[in-house]
């Protein structure tokens, strides 16, 4: 079936050029498009109506300057009668249609036995809805393109497969009051958000809890901490205002992380306390 040029001006996705392994990955798939387009004597515009794409973009592809969509690969596939070949590169190209920075934390949380987050900006990736975050994301100035919005919003939303790992990793989520009361999206969004928290919170290795606004002993003030711990023992983490925003996996600078959020934890509502919180705040919206 024909894609329609007019309602898809850019299909597929844009490459980070300071993604080098990606870069190389896209060249090389742009490369066998070609080649074998080239193989069967197919013009670039009479592929690309074949396909449902534009010549220009059909180049695009080709010279690794786009991230070909899935149902570009499988049509090319068909079109061009590579018996698989160019469909088979879709687990390849799936790595690398999300931003770096997405895919290192994500490959990072996959390893993780043990995740400890704390947020005081807005509810952590983790646990928002595809609704949330893309509300979230839309925020940012400068505005993000569509394909960009879309590809961040794939990517975090492809992290979320943490929650149904085997065997599963203890997570443990600190969030700042104001992150739940911020109608990202509008309050009927924020209301879908708060429902999921709750949803999230009832998992057996889920810990949720809220740090109320009017503690005045806070030592999360100085922004987010995460620390992810791994089964051979290892850790790395990382806080806004310490080590200049890098990860860090010295046991010295973990030992202080840890610190920090013990003492956040500590301070914050208990998890049974943070679900009546967020409940009443539900009620709310």
């Amino acid at each position: 079936m024909s894609v329609d040029t007019e309602a898809v001006s850019e299909p597929g996705w844009e490459v980070d050029p300071d993604d080098e392994w990606g870069v190389a990955v896209i060249t090389t798939v742009g490369r066998q498009l070609r080649l074998r387009r080239e193989a069967v004597g197919m013009r670039a515009a009479d592929f690309g109506k074949a396909v449902g794409y534009g010549e220009d973009m059909v180049y695009k592809i080709e010279s690794g300057k786009r991230i070909p969509r899935p149902e570009f690969l499988d049509r090319a596939d068909e079109v061009l009668s590579a018996g698989g070949l160019l469909a088979a590169m879709k687990e390849d190209v799936d790595k690398v249609r999300y931003p770096k920075r997405a895919r290192d934390l994500a490959a990072l949380e996959a390893k993780a036995v043990e995740l400890l987050s704390y947020g005081n900006h807005h509810v952590h990736g983790l646990l928002q809805t595809e609704e949330f975050m893309r509300a979230l994301m839309g925020s940012q100035r400068p505005k993000l393109s569509l394909t960009q919005l879309e590809q961040a919003v794939a990517g975090r939303m492809a992290r979320k497969e943490i929650f149904q790992r085997s065997p599963v990793p203890e997570l443990s989520f600190v969030m700042d009051e104001v992150t739940l009361r911020r109608p990202v999206g509008g309050m009927p969004a924020l209301h879908r958000q708060l429902q999921h928290l709750l949803e999230i919170a009832e998992l057996p290795n889920v810990q949720i809890q809220v740090m109320p606004t009017d503690r005045w002993d806070h030592p999360g003030m100085g922004g987010r901490i995460q620390v992810l711990k791994f089964e051979d023992g290892t850790a790395v983490g990382r806080m806004d205002d310490g080590y200049g925003g890098r990860p860090v996996s010295e046991p010295k600078q973990l030992r202080i992380l840890e610190l920090r959020y013990g003492s956040i934890r500590a301070e914050a509502l208990s998890p049974r306390e943070s679900a009546a919180f967020i409940r009443q705040l539900l009620g709310e919206t």
